[in-house]
Protein backbone atom coordinates (compact mmCIF):
# COMPACT_ATOMS: atom_id res chain seq x y z
CA UNK A 1 0.00 0.00 0.00
CA UNK A 2 0.97 3.65 -0.30
CA UNK A 3 0.30 4.94 3.21
CA UNK A 4 -3.16 6.36 2.45
CA UNK A 5 -4.86 7.75 5.56
CA UNK A 6 -8.07 9.32 4.20
CA UNK A 7 -9.47 7.15 1.42
CA UNK A 8 -11.57 8.82 -1.25
CA UNK A 9 -12.40 5.43 -2.76
CA UNK A 10 -12.41 2.26 -0.72
CA UNK A 11 -13.04 -1.34 -1.74
CA UNK A 12 -13.50 -3.64 1.28
CA UNK A 13 -13.37 -7.41 0.75
CA UNK A 14 -15.15 -7.01 -2.58
CA UNK A 15 -16.16 -10.09 -4.55
CA UNK A 16 -17.90 -10.27 -7.91
CA UNK A 17 -19.31 -13.54 -9.17
CA UNK A 18 -20.88 -13.81 -12.60
CA UNK A 19 -23.50 -16.38 -13.64
CA UNK A 20 -22.09 -19.88 -13.78
CA UNK A 21 -19.95 -19.30 -10.66
CA UNK A 22 -17.38 -17.34 -12.67
CA UNK A 23 -15.42 -15.16 -10.26
CA UNK A 24 -14.47 -11.70 -11.54
CA UNK A 25 -13.14 -10.24 -8.28
CA UNK A 26 -11.99 -12.32 -5.30
CA UNK A 27 -11.94 -10.44 -1.99
CA UNK A 28 -10.18 -7.24 -3.06
CA UNK A 29 -9.50 -4.46 -0.54
CA UNK A 30 -8.05 -1.19 -1.87
CA UNK A 31 -7.90 2.46 -0.89
CA UNK A 32 -7.46 5.38 -3.27
CA UNK A 33 -6.69 8.85 -1.92
CA UNK A 34 -8.32 12.01 -3.20
CA UNK A 35 -6.14 13.48 -5.94
CA UNK A 36 -4.31 10.23 -6.59
CA UNK A 37 -3.46 8.77 -10.02
CA UNK A 38 -3.62 4.98 -10.10
CA UNK A 39 -3.45 2.33 -12.81
CA UNK A 40 -5.27 -1.01 -12.68
CA UNK A 41 -3.26 -3.43 -14.81
CA UNK A 42 -3.30 -7.12 -15.67
CA UNK A 43 -4.07 -9.58 -18.42
CA UNK A 44 -7.47 -9.79 -20.07
CA UNK A 45 -9.86 -11.22 -17.48
CA UNK A 46 -7.71 -10.21 -14.50
CA UNK A 47 -10.43 -7.94 -13.13
CA UNK A 48 -9.18 -4.43 -13.94
CA UNK A 49 -12.23 -3.34 -15.94
CA UNK A 50 -14.52 -4.89 -13.33
CA UNK A 51 -12.97 -2.70 -10.63
CA UNK A 52 -13.72 0.34 -12.79
CA UNK A 53 -17.28 -0.79 -13.54
CA UNK A 54 -17.99 -1.34 -9.84
CA UNK A 55 -17.50 2.41 -9.34
CA UNK A 56 -19.82 3.32 -12.20
CA UNK A 57 -22.30 0.64 -11.10
CA UNK A 58 -22.22 -1.13 -14.44
CA UNK A 59 -21.32 -4.11 -12.24
CA UNK A 60 -22.59 -4.78 -8.72
CA UNK A 61 -20.52 -6.65 -6.17
CA UNK A 62 -21.66 -10.02 -4.85
CA UNK A 63 -20.23 -9.23 -1.41
CA UNK A 64 -18.11 -6.60 0.33
CA UNK A 65 -18.53 -2.80 0.32
CA UNK A 66 -17.49 0.05 -1.97
CA UNK A 67 -17.35 3.64 -0.76
CA UNK A 68 -16.85 6.82 -2.76
CA UNK A 69 -16.12 9.93 -0.69
CA UNK A 70 -17.62 8.27 2.40
CA UNK A 71 -20.78 7.11 0.63
CA UNK A 72 -21.67 3.44 0.21
CA UNK A 73 -22.35 3.08 -3.53
CA UNK A 74 -22.42 -0.70 -3.75
CA UNK A 75 -26.18 -1.12 -3.46
CA UNK A 76 -27.63 2.10 -4.82
CA UNK A 77 -31.16 2.01 -6.17
CA UNK A 78 -31.38 2.11 -9.95
CA UNK A 79 -32.85 5.63 -9.86
CA UNK A 80 -29.75 6.93 -8.02
CA UNK A 81 -27.17 5.54 -10.47
CA UNK A 82 -27.43 8.36 -13.08
CA UNK A 83 -26.73 10.89 -10.32
CA UNK A 84 -23.69 8.90 -9.20
CA UNK A 85 -22.31 8.83 -12.74
CA UNK A 86 -22.77 12.58 -13.12
CA UNK A 87 -20.30 13.00 -10.24
CA UNK A 88 -17.53 11.39 -12.29
CA UNK A 89 -16.04 11.67 -15.75
CA UNK A 90 -16.16 8.35 -17.57
CA UNK A 91 -14.06 7.59 -20.67
CA UNK A 92 -15.36 4.28 -22.06
CA UNK A 93 -13.19 1.88 -24.03
CA UNK A 94 -15.15 2.40 -27.26
CA UNK A 95 -15.33 6.25 -26.95
CA UNK A 96 -19.18 6.08 -27.37
CA UNK A 97 -19.38 9.32 -29.35
CA UNK A 98 -22.68 10.27 -30.95
CA UNK A 99 -22.03 9.64 -34.67
CA UNK A 100 -24.41 12.27 -36.05
CA UNK A 101 -23.20 15.09 -33.83
CA UNK A 102 -20.13 17.22 -34.39
CA UNK A 103 -17.28 17.32 -31.88
CA UNK A 104 -18.59 20.40 -30.08
CA UNK A 105 -22.12 18.96 -30.02
CA UNK A 106 -20.89 15.70 -28.46
CA UNK A 107 -19.26 17.66 -25.65
CA UNK A 108 -22.13 20.16 -25.28
CA UNK A 109 -24.60 17.28 -24.98
CA UNK A 110 -23.00 16.21 -21.70
CA UNK A 111 -23.47 19.72 -20.28
CA UNK A 112 -27.07 20.04 -21.43
CA UNK A 113 -27.84 16.63 -19.91
CA UNK A 114 -27.18 17.99 -16.43
CA UNK A 115 -29.11 21.21 -16.95
CA UNK A 116 -26.54 23.84 -17.90
CA UNK A 117 -27.81 26.83 -19.87
CA UNK A 118 -26.94 27.46 -23.51
CA UNK A 119 -24.90 30.45 -22.40
CA UNK A 120 -22.82 28.25 -20.07
CA UNK A 121 -22.38 25.68 -22.83
CA UNK A 122 -21.16 28.30 -25.33
CA UNK A 123 -18.59 29.52 -22.82
CA UNK A 124 -17.37 26.20 -21.48
CA UNK A 125 -17.18 23.97 -24.58
CA UNK A 126 -14.49 25.98 -26.42
CA UNK A 127 -12.44 26.08 -23.20
CA UNK A 128 -12.45 22.31 -22.72
CA UNK A 129 -11.80 21.60 -26.42
CA UNK A 130 -8.77 23.88 -26.21
CA UNK A 131 -7.63 22.17 -23.01
CA UNK A 132 -7.53 18.74 -24.66
CA UNK A 133 -6.09 20.13 -27.91
CA UNK A 134 -9.02 19.29 -30.19
CA UNK A 135 -10.54 22.76 -30.73
CA UNK A 136 -9.33 22.81 -34.33
CA UNK A 137 -11.64 19.85 -35.05
CA UNK A 138 -14.74 21.26 -33.33
CA UNK A 139 -16.94 21.01 -36.44
CA UNK A 140 -15.86 17.51 -37.47
CA UNK A 141 -18.02 14.41 -37.11
CA UNK A 142 -16.61 11.38 -35.22
CA UNK A 143 -16.06 9.35 -38.43
CA UNK A 144 -13.79 12.16 -39.69
CA UNK A 145 -11.48 11.86 -36.68
CA UNK A 146 -8.47 9.64 -35.99
CA UNK A 147 -8.53 7.31 -32.99
CA UNK A 148 -6.43 9.74 -30.97
CA UNK A 149 -8.75 12.62 -31.84
CA UNK A 150 -11.81 10.61 -30.87
CA UNK A 151 -10.14 9.80 -27.57
CA UNK A 152 -9.58 13.50 -26.91
CA UNK A 153 -13.24 14.22 -27.58
CA UNK A 154 -14.24 11.42 -25.19
CA UNK A 155 -11.98 12.93 -22.52
CA UNK A 156 -13.34 16.43 -23.16
CA UNK A 157 -16.87 15.13 -22.74
CA UNK A 158 -15.90 13.35 -19.52
CA UNK A 159 -14.35 16.55 -18.13
CA UNK A 160 -16.90 19.14 -19.24
CA UNK A 161 -18.74 19.17 -15.91
CA UNK A 162 -15.55 19.40 -13.81
CA UNK A 163 -15.85 16.00 -12.10
CA UNK A 164 -13.59 15.30 -9.12
CA UNK A 165 -13.01 11.76 -10.42
CA UNK A 166 -12.00 10.65 -13.93
CA UNK A 167 -12.27 6.97 -14.82
CA UNK A 168 -10.77 5.67 -18.08
CA UNK A 169 -10.99 2.10 -19.37
CA UNK A 170 -8.12 1.30 -21.77
CA UNK A 171 -7.77 4.93 -22.96
CA UNK A 172 -4.78 4.08 -25.18
CA UNK A 173 -5.93 0.66 -26.33
CA UNK A 174 -6.27 1.58 -30.02
CA UNK A 175 -3.52 4.18 -30.24
CA UNK A 176 0.09 4.12 -31.40
CA UNK A 177 2.86 4.85 -28.84
CA UNK A 178 3.13 8.56 -29.68
CA UNK A 179 -0.58 9.22 -29.32
CA UNK A 180 -0.76 6.97 -26.26
CA UNK A 181 1.80 9.15 -24.49
CA UNK A 182 -0.07 12.33 -25.51
CA UNK A 183 -3.25 11.01 -23.90
CA UNK A 184 -1.38 10.04 -20.73
CA UNK A 185 0.22 13.48 -20.53
CA UNK A 186 -3.25 14.98 -20.78
CA UNK A 187 -4.51 12.79 -17.94
CA UNK A 188 -1.43 13.68 -15.89
CA UNK A 189 -2.09 17.41 -16.38
CA UNK A 190 -5.66 16.94 -15.17
CA UNK A 191 -4.41 15.05 -12.14
CA UNK A 192 -2.02 17.89 -11.30
CA UNK A 193 -5.06 20.17 -11.13
CA UNK A 194 -6.52 17.93 -8.41
CA UNK A 195 -8.64 15.42 -10.34
CA UNK A 196 -8.48 11.86 -9.03
CA UNK A 197 -7.63 9.62 -12.01
CA UNK A 198 -8.16 5.86 -12.30
CA UNK A 199 -7.06 4.08 -15.47
CA UNK A 200 -7.53 0.43 -16.44
CA UNK A 201 -4.81 -0.40 -18.97
CA UNK A 202 -2.46 -3.05 -20.33
CA UNK A 203 -0.06 -0.54 -21.95
CA UNK A 204 2.86 -1.27 -19.63
CA UNK A 205 5.46 0.68 -21.58
CA UNK A 206 3.53 3.91 -21.12
CA UNK A 207 2.46 3.05 -17.56
CA UNK A 208 6.01 2.55 -16.26
CA UNK A 209 7.03 5.81 -17.92
CA UNK A 210 4.39 7.65 -15.88
CA UNK A 211 5.87 6.99 -12.45
CA UNK A 212 2.45 6.50 -10.82
CA UNK A 213 0.77 3.93 -8.61
CA UNK A 214 0.27 0.54 -10.29
CA UNK A 215 -2.19 -2.00 -8.91
CA UNK A 216 -1.56 -5.31 -10.69
CA UNK A 217 -4.41 -7.81 -10.80
CA UNK A 218 -4.34 -11.52 -11.53
CA UNK A 219 -7.38 -13.80 -11.56
CA UNK A 220 -9.46 -11.29 -9.62
CA UNK A 221 -6.91 -10.65 -6.86
CA UNK A 222 -4.34 -7.93 -6.18
CA UNK A 223 -0.95 -9.35 -7.10
CA UNK A 224 1.02 -6.18 -6.29
CA UNK A 225 0.43 -2.52 -5.40
CA UNK A 226 3.45 -0.29 -5.99
CA UNK A 227 4.51 3.11 -7.23
CA UNK A 228 6.57 2.90 -10.40
CA UNK A 229 10.10 4.12 -9.83
CA UNK A 230 10.49 5.25 -13.44
CA UNK A 231 9.64 8.95 -13.66
CA UNK A 232 8.04 10.45 -16.74
CA UNK A 233 10.14 12.51 -19.14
Amino acid sequence: MTGITAPYIEYKDVCVEYPGHVKGIRGISLQIAKGEFAFFVGKTGAGKSTLIKLLTREVEQTSGTIQLNGRDIGHLKDRDIPGLRREMGIVPQDFALLPRKRVWENVAYAMRAVGHSRKEVRRRVPEILEQVNIAHRADAFPNQLSGGEQQRVAIARALINNPPLLIADEPTGNLDPEHSWEIMELLMALNLRGTTVLVASHDMMVIHRMGKRIVTLEMGRVLSDVVSETPHD
